[in-house]
């Protein structure tokens, strides 16, 4: 089966706009073949919701429905419970208690139940962690196995791929940030030690697509639900506690990879003693960032534009003097936050529309600012009720959510085309980085403080961290 959310592309997924009256109650007959996407209805009750997910001999539910609903149905209810459902369901439509089965009738059910399965197990793994999850799986497809034996070995191969996708899904998560704690000025590295990045890798083209590769290794990780999970506050009207928080773990560890790379740069241009060579790292930096740009890598862009704007670095002015900055405006200009990051948001979808056209998987990298994105879907679920006053669920809201999350996945499925350069990749994530005080502090014994407000600042840095006075 395909991965699901790829066909979930902007242009081809619904607008709410085109939303008719839902299909009646009734699962018998005719209305069973309406999906709810074309008549999707912009509200409906959760109890209706997951009728529809339910496949029967001759209804099966749109891929962008089922994408949607299992995305947005944990704000309401627990993947599991919801799992039991959908199996119980199953289980009584097609009579699957019973002494004597309808063949004929299942082996137009079971290929039907065996493909939500493996839409549902290849889109949300992690909605199958716990034990009880996969006795459920065995349990219904047991059921219809009498009638085919090709389904026991469909379901073996889809656990199996389950199973594969949670090992990979576990590994390298936790042991990437180990480097997390920035250090203090004191414990810098003598010169002679220390190795500064243009040491590792002086080439900016080499050192934009290993970020890429980082950026896309810390992509991989990161679940549809995440995005959702975020968000959960209790619903109301659920009987379940409120779902979860650390279900988020790797949203919450790529936005600290994002901090440690704006650190990272601001302390690679405060580090030299020379003023021409800490110009130097600035000019190589804006040659990675208009690379990262080139390839569609705008979080690291954006990371690598906030650590040279950070006030340590930017307030260098003798440095800077020193600097070729047209490039770095330009540059500065397409991630300018006004209007809402409108020239942003147009060369992101600039990016997008080259990754749907895309003949090689360099031209379908898009990597988007991740913080804007977070906040856009923050936003979107801030600004409507997920329940209508009626209590049915407002799918419309969905909808659009499963729309901006859905591209994000099919983004993140790019294969990067570069080989990792491990050297690289390592000093990326474990190079000691300064704490703001650190930077602010490097920063004064490179050009003095100007004013008075610097002056004390220096003095204070100097007394706290150095034990000068």
């Amino acid at each position: 089966v395909a991965g699901m959310p790829r066909t979930l592309s902007a242009s081809d997924m619904v607008t709410p706009g085109s939303l008719s009256p839902p299909p009646t109650e009734s699962t018998e007959g005719e209305q069973a073949g309406q999906t709810l996407l074309d008549g999707a209805p912009s509200s409906a009750s959760l109890d209706t919701l997951i009728q529809h997910l339910v496949p029967t001999a001759d209804y099966y539910p749109e891929k962008a429905y089922i994408f949607t609903f299992l995305l947005s149905s944990r704000l309401f209810i627990e993947p599991r419970e919801l799992l039991a459902r959908v199996c119980h369901l199953c289980i009584e439509q097609q009579q699957l208690d019973k002494p004597v089965l309808d063949k004929a009738q299942i082996r137009k059910f079971g290929p039907k139940l065996l493909q939500l399965l493996a839409e549902w197990t290849e889109t949300f793994p992690r909605d199958f962690e716990e034990e009880s999850t996969i006795r459920h799986l065995t349990d219904v497809v047991g059921r219809i196995a009498p009638c085919d034996e090709a389904y026991r070995n469909r379901m073996h191969q889809l656990l199996q791929a389950l199973h594969q996708k949670l090992a990979s899904l576990g590994q390298g998560t936790q042991g990437l940030l180990g480097a997390d704690k920035p250090i203090s000025y004191k414990t810098k590295p003598p010169a002679s030690i220390h190795r500064e990045l243009l040491g590792v890798c002086s080439d900016p083209y080499t050192l934009a697509q290993q970020l890429t590769h980082v950026e896309l290794e810390r992509l991989r990780h990161i679940g549809p639900e995440e995005f959702v999970q975020a968000f959960v506050n209790k619903d109301p009207l659920a009987s379940t506690k409120p779902c979860f928080s650390d279900k988020t773990n790797n949203v919450e560890a790529y936005v600290k990879w994002f901090n440690r790379l704006c650190y990272l740069v601001a302390t690679e241009i405060c580090m030299p003693a020379k003023k021409k060579q800490r110009a130097q790292v600035i000019e190589f930096f804006i040659d990675v960032a208009r690379e990262c740009f080139n390839i569609g890598n705008f979080n690291s862009l954006m990371a690598i534009i906030s650590g040279m704007n950070m006030s340590p670095v930017s307030r260098l002015k003798k440095t800077w003097a020193k600097v070729k900055t047209a490039k770095f405006f330009i540059l500065e200009h397409q991630m300018d936050p006004t209007g809402n990051f409108c020239n942003y948001r147009t060369a992101l979808r600039g990016a997008a529309h080259r990754s749907l056209t895309a003949h090689s998987s360099r031209e379908k990298i898009v990597i988007p600012f991740f913080s804007l994105l977070i906040k856009d879907i923050y936003f979107l679920n801030e600004g409507c009720a997920n329940r209508l006053p009626n209590g049915h669920v407002n799918f419309e809201k969905f909808l659009e959510l499963a729309k901006q999350v859905g591209e994000f996945i099919t983004w993140k499925q790019v294969d990067c085309p570069f080989e990792q350069d491990s050297s690289i990749t390592h000093y990326l994530y474990t190079a000691p980085i300064f704490s703001e005080d650190g930077l602010y502090l490097a920063s004064y014994e490179s050009e003095s403080p100007e004013n008075q407000t610097e002056k004390e600042r220096w003095k204070s840095l100097r007394s706290s961290i150095l034990g000068k006075t």
